[in-house]
């Protein structure tokens, strides 16, 4: 983990977006207390794909029932 001051983040602020992309973790302290890490942003869960689950589970006609009454008013306490 590398503290830099906010001075210095200033002063380096593109080394320090290059050096977080490439995974190292970059605190920015004001005098010796921490303030902020500075992180990439990123996509974790990487890129959406519409109908990935398409055929993966299916819901029968009980599901479009009607809830009995008494389940019903659980929903509304």
């Amino acid at each position: 983990m590398k503290t830099v001051t906010i001075h210095s983040a200033k002063t380096n602020l593109s080394r320090l977006i290059e050096d977080a992309c490439r995974g190292e973790e970059i605190v920015i302290a004001r005098g010796k207390k921490p303030m902020v890490r500075l992180v990439p942003v990123s996509n974790e869960h990487g890129e959406r794909k519409p109908g990935w689950l398409k055929g993966k589970f299916k819901l029968g006609p009980e599901f479009f029932e009607p809830l009995p009454p008494d389940e019903l008013d659980l929903w509304w306490q």
